[in-house]
């Protein structure tokens, strides 16, 4: 076992393994705009919020699809889900004015997260409804809201701290929303500005893949609701955010092996599988394993669209069994929620081209320098573990294979590395070659960008497929009138 390369690849859907077969079109874009570059998919979101959408008409609810906007900051993208009945969900200010600049109109909005007092006026100005995590925000609102003599805003009540009723699951500690055991005070906030706010209902996002405190959270909201209507407000919507994962890998045999491979090496069984040893949570205390895989889980059989209904069809408890989607249609609630990752699965890929490839003197994985930065591709820094492919340049020979190498970057810092562990490929990198790293669009590409010693951060291209060929543009030229792009 000890010799067998552990390969993670990606899971490549239709769109996507299409781009990556599309050698010429990656390393024209390559040439063009030096490396690494970006390269978003913006059908391919249309066609993931349909996905979701199908679940909504599968369970027969209304609501709103609100794409993340934090995810990835593409104009394209962005302007492709313009074009459809989707909304953004915005935690900005800079993030607001992109949105309105990009044809979303105030109720397709939303305004969450941190916010500074222009972000609140701006969301205020336009109509946008906001998101109120506290007393103390909702205070600020209203203040804003009389003092600029502007309409009454929507909000959601955002909550947190959720209990289930029998078997004890608690919804984990975040710092954004109110404790719904504190519920009671911020409804009387809500009455002392009911000249300047409107609430439309309650929210909550919780920062976890389980279904099970999801669903503790959603039936916690439901019973929010019920508050709501015996304090005279007549709330129509709950807003359960997101966190609906992707399924990064194409086989769950490779995620499997890689984590027993891991925990063997951390235990000295095996050679190390990462860069100086790092066990990525994992440690060896005299023989015994400790800590904690910090990893995310690279293959989820369930994720996305299939997660959402998954999550509706959980019993609520304290609701008398029923399933949460039976409730919410009962009541004729609206189902808002928030994808990010989950919204732009498939959406795009990274590219970075290979400098130098070196042998160790000590023999071992091979160091293969990219021209690109670490946190130009951070899939590492979200927990993400995934080979890239390999796309040859035209002077690549067929090459020897597989191998075993070490992804560092272009910065002059130890800890510039691509990926901590030892990557597989299937056959030798050469200088001149690309690397394509799959699926990248969600936070991968820009959350982590800087222009660290005046490297330059990655540049970002929108492609289309036009019959068998690939076409694409700047980014920040794509609009859905597009030729061949988009909807026409």
């Amino acid at each position: 076992m000890d010799g067998r390369p552990l390969y993670l690849e990606p899971r490549l859907e239709p769109r996507l393994r299409s781009l990556v077969a599309a050698h010429g079109t990656l390393h024209s874009l390559a040439d063009a705009l030096g490396s690494p570059v970006h390269v978003v998919v913006p059908d391919q979101i249309a066609e993931n919020l349909e996905r979701f959408r199908s679940v909504y008409r599968a369970h027969h609810l209304p609501g709103q699809v609100f794409y993340a906007h934090k995810a990835n900051r593409s104009s394209a993208l962005l302007r492709r889900l313009a074009a459809t009945d989707a909304g953004v969900d915005v935690a900005s200010l800079g993030e607001l004015q992109h949105a309105l600049g990009s044809g979303f109109e105030a109720g397709r909005i939303t305004a969450t997260g941190p916010k500074n007092p222009e972000f609140l006026w701006l969301a205020a100005r336009t109509g946008v409804t906001v998101g109120v995590d506290s007393v103390t925000e909702l205070d600020q609102l209203a203040a804003l809201v009389r003092g600029h003599a502007l309409a009454p805003v929507p909000v959601l009540l955002r909550l947190s701290g959720f209990e289930a009723s029998g078997v004890r699951v608690l919804s984990r500690r975040s710092r954004f929303g109110t404790p719904v055991r504190e519920l009671e005070a911020l409804l009387e906030a809500v009455g002392r500005h009911a000249d300047a706010v409107a609430p439309t209902g309650v929210a909550f996002h919780l920062d976890t893949t389980s279904v099970a405190e999801k669903a503790t959270a959603l039936e916690g909201s439901l019973a929010a609701l019920e508050l709501c209507r015996t304090r005279g407000l007549r709330p129509r919507a709950v807003d359960i955010g997101g966190g609906f994962g992707v399924s990064y890998l194409a086989e769950r045999e490779q995620w499997e092996a890689y984590t027993s491979g891991l925990t063997s090496a951390v235990l000295g069984r095996r050679p190390p599988l990462a860069w100086g040893g790092h066990g990525y949570g994992l440690r060896n205390e005299s023989g015994t394993l400790r800590g904690a895989l910090g990893l995310y889980p690279a293959h989820r059989p369930v994720a996305g669209a299939a997660y959402l209904d998954e999550l509706l069809a959980q019993p609520a408890a304290s609701l008398g069994g029923r399933p949460l989607a039976a409730l919410l249609l009962e009541h004729l609630y609206d189902l808002h929620i928030e994808p990010g990752r989950a919204l732009l699965d498939q959406c795009g890929l990274s590219l970075a081209r290979v400098l130098e490839v070196r042998s160790q003197e000590s023999g071992g994985p091979l160091l293969v320098r990219l021209a690109a930065k670490a946190d130009d591709i951070a899939l590492e820094d979200h927990g993400v573990l995934m080979d890239p492919v390999v796309i040859p340049g035209s002077g690549a020979g067929p090459g020897q294979g597989p191998v075993a190498v070490h992804l560092f970057g272009s910065l002059c810092l130890e800890s510039d590395l691509i990926t901590r562990r030892r990557v597989f490929l299937p056959r030798r990198p050469v200088p001149g070659d690309l690397l394509a790293f799959a699926n990248t669009a969600g936070y991968a590409m820009d959350f982590h960008a800087t222009r660290a010693q005046h490297q330059p951060a990655a540049r970002k291209v929108a492609a289309w497929q036009d019959g068998d060929a690939w076409r694409w543009c700047l980014d920040d030229q794509f609009w859905p009138i597009t030729p061949s792009g988009g909807v026409q």
